[in-house]
């Protein structure tokens, strides 16, 4: 962490790029099949939270394709592979047979796991979260939807088909950013719920995303500007917004409230109240 920083760095550890030697096998070590042990982590959660009367969503492991969150593999004491952010980027494009079997074999994986998961968590479970890869700018998208459709939809169809195929769950996919272009493919591949519904990006208009896409999602997020209004705003800025994005979102077809993305540091405490008590006094 930066002296008088809020949030840690990630150190990237890429070990030397020789291209002979590439093997998708470096960029898997990450993933494996569950252990029983896992498994009952997960049981015992569900468990805790079904005997409460709590609804559940689970992070199923291994299916957020190309995360950059998890590309450099901050856990691990050894990072073979491609590891540095730039250098994954770059590879999805010059790379990209070699990507595309991480992928395939990643995939896999996910898929016995998937099997696993549901046989033992079936109906404790209402959602599932599985990808947080970001494919958004603040202005834009930073792949186009034909190399979505080629190297990413494949895969996200795969894993959502099973799920829909062997379970009630719903599927949720974070990804930040301008990505307006991108949510008929995120529909087409099986998505039910998107967040964060980054409304201050370029094309993110709520009325318009709202109007157009609404049938077909559920938006999880939006409900207040975490980069301006709520950090910067007045109580009273913070909420108007929030009255104003719930009015939006949750008619006709309901919304799950969230600001869009997490709470920074340093944000007024009264403008947490004042969000909390919009989001009370639309109910």
């Amino acid at each position: 962490m930066p002296k008088d920083g809020f949030y840690f760095d990630a150190i990237c550890r890429q070990e030397p790029i020789i291209e002979d030697e590439f093997d998708p096998a470096n960029n898997l070590v990450e993933f494996s099949e569950l252990r029983r042990n896992d498994i009952q982590l997960l049981v015992d959660a569900a468990d805790k939270a079904y005997k409460l009367g709590k609804g559940t969503i689970l992070s199923v492991p291994g299916t957020g394709f190309g995360d950059i969150a998890l590309v450099p593999a901050m856990w691990m004491k050894q990072t073979p592979g491609i590891r540095e952010i730039e250098e994954w980027y770059v590879s999805t494009i010059i790379r990209r047979d070699y990507v595309y079997k991480v992928f395939e074999k990643q995939c896999e994986i996910a898929l016995k796991n998937l099997r696993l998961l549901i046989d033992t968590l079936g109906c404790k479970v209402q959602a599932a979260f599985t990808t947080g890869t970001d494919f958004g700018t603040q202005n834009g998208l930073f792949i186009s939807p034909n190399a979505y459709r080629e190297l990413y939809q494949p895969f996200h169809k795969a894993i959502n088909d099973f799920i829909h195929k062997n379970s009630n769950w719903k599927i949720f996919i974070h990804s930040c950013g301008a990505i307006k272009n991108l949510i008929p493919d995120f529909i087409e591949s099986g998505f039910d719920i998107l967040n964060p519904v980054q409304c201050s990006a370029t094309g993110m208009d709520e009325k318009e995303i709202k109007e157009k896409f609404g049938k077909s999602l559920v938006f999880w997020g939006g409900g207040i500007d975490t980069q301006k209004t709520l950090p910067f705003g007045t109580p009273d800025e913070v909420y108007n917004q929030v009255r104003q994005r719930i009015n939006i979102f949750n008619h006709p077809t309901g919304m799950v409230f969230n600001a869009i993305h997490n709470i920074q540091a340093n944000t007024p405490i009264e403008n947490i109240l004042a969000m909390f008590r919009a989001i009370k006094d639309s109910a």
